[in-house]
């Protein structure tokens, strides 16, 4: 088969490429970067002629034309599988809506449970000599959604990585309907956290000293766990390995210093595992054609089964906030949705099965709201609205700058006493009344 002949007859332009979309159908976009930025333009242009297209999307770095046009909500509903910033935003204008999931079971969605896709229209690295576009830092589900969908749309990126993978990693030109030259616009960056304060520091090195040589690693977003891989970074352990849903510079860093090897993980040794990356140049840069990672569907990273068979498996992530019956909440602030479940509870079950396994939450104990008033991240139940992503059976070690916990095993009254250890010390007393009006404190527990 001439490849490029094929390709060279399914090059278009974004407008004409679109205009395979008609009112009601269900678009997808992938997920974070591969959101196709000249296609979704082209879609826009066409708001006029079409209603009711519902739209799929997730970890969205930068706002889609679509959710922008007059009128939006008459013409493009945004769904959501993982809120970003840019996601809250659309949904706060009533352009879109959250999808609630556990990641690992995103590609069984569109293989077994969702109708199929009319059109998936996503970003890709250029094709290769074999007629093969790669997902590039998103593997995610996107060889799931094709599987099903009526037709296929590749915009093309000079700009996307070719990551090598493991399997559902690519599209072939056979398969796919059109081909789109974009911009080659760079690809969206993730902002830096900033410089770690105190309490993160605290936090992070409580956590360190309990990672013992030869782990496997998995950290989930946000300036603690970044700070925790930079602790890593600059730390005497070694032999470390990664299997994680999302690939961050902290892994990077943690690989420049030599910390991982993957030289004695039992499953994909040698290679760092992820579902998608998103973070810096330097870590795009990183994973370019690198035979050290490799790309994977999430319903292979994020798989409890999978997860447990890792030896000295360690998952760190962080939450909004937890309750004195040690449900944990990483999602919403009450009814305003945040993020999503994600791999959290996956990786806190699996880690917990792993031999020498651990899953770490970790928190600041205080909040400072824009009021300026501050509040304990301890709260005697969540609020109304307030997710619980991880449930109280499925939690292991809590960590706060004042102290770790690890609440497997105790009661009622014994998980009260260790959290309210964890909390400031202007919040304890106040946590104990709440506790003793619930019952579930104890009169011989510490004061």
């Amino acid at each position: 088969m001439d490849y490029q002949a094929l390709y060279n007859q399914k090059l278009t332009t974004p407008d004409e490429a679109v205009k395979i979309v008609k009112s009601g159908d269900w678009v997808d976009y992938g997920w974070c970067t591969t959101h196709p930025p000249a296609l979704d333009r082209a879609l826009a242009a066409r708001k006029d002629e079409l209603f009711d297209v519902k739209v799929r999307g997730g970890v969205t770095m930068w706002t889609p034309e679509i959710t922008l046009v007059e009128n939006a909500p008459e013409h493009f509903t945004w769904n959501s599988w993982h809120c970003s910033g840019v996601d809250r935003k659309i949904i706060e204008r009533g352009v879109g809506f959250f999808s609630p999931m556990r990641y690992s079971e995103l590609p069984h969605f569109y293989r077994d449970s969702l109708p199929p896709v009319d059109v998936v229209m996503i970003q890709t690295t250029p094709m290769d000599e074999h007629g093969n576009f790669n997902f590039g830092l998103q593997c995610s589900h996107l060889a799931a959604a094709i599987s099903r969908a009526k037709h296929i749309i590749v915009e093309v990126n000079t700009n996307m990585p070719w990551v090598n993978g493991l399997t559902g990693t690519e599209v072939h030109i056979s398969q796919v309907d059109a081909v789109v030259e974009g911009d080659n616009p760079p690809l969206p960056e993730l902002a830096p956290s900033g410089p770690p304060s105190d309490v993160d520091r605290a936090v992070a090195a409580q956590v360190v000293a309990q990672i013992p040589d030869r782990a496997c690693l998995q950290l989930g977003i946000g300036a603690m766990p970044n700070t925790i891989g930079t602790m890593i970074a600059q730390s005497d352990l070694k032999e470390l390995s990664v299997h994680t849903e999302m690939y961050v510079d902290a892994f990077v860093d943690m690989s420049m210093a030599g910390k991982i090897t993957g030289r004695y993980k039992k499953l994909n040794p040698g290679r760092q595992v992820f579902a998608f990356a998103a973070g810096s140049k330097r870590l795009y840069d990183f994973v370019r054609n690198n035979p050290d990672v490799m790309a994977a569907p999430v319903d292979y990273t994020n798989d409890v089964r999978l997860i447990s068979e890792i030896d000295n498996f360690i998952s760190i992530n962080n939450c909004i906030d937890m309750d004195l019956f040690g449900q944990i909440n990483a999602e919403s602030a009450g009814l305003k949705h945040i993020s999503g479940t994600g791999g959290q509870l996956d990786f806190a079950m699996g880690a917990y099965l792993s031999n020498g396994g651990k899953s770490f939450i970790c928190m600041a104990s205080t909040v400072t709201g824009k009021d300026g008033i501050t509040r304990s991240r301890i709260v005697p139940t969540l609020s109304q609205g307030s997710i619980c992503t991880d449930p109280r059976t499925c939690v292991h070690y809590v960590v706060t700058e004042y102290g770790m916990v690890n609440l497997k095993g105790l009661s009622v009254w014994e998980r009260t006493e260790q959290i309210v250890g964890i909390a400031h010390p202007d919040f304890r007393d106040s946590l104990i009344k709440e506790a003793e009006k619930m019952h579930i404190w104890r009169r011989s527990n510490k004061r």
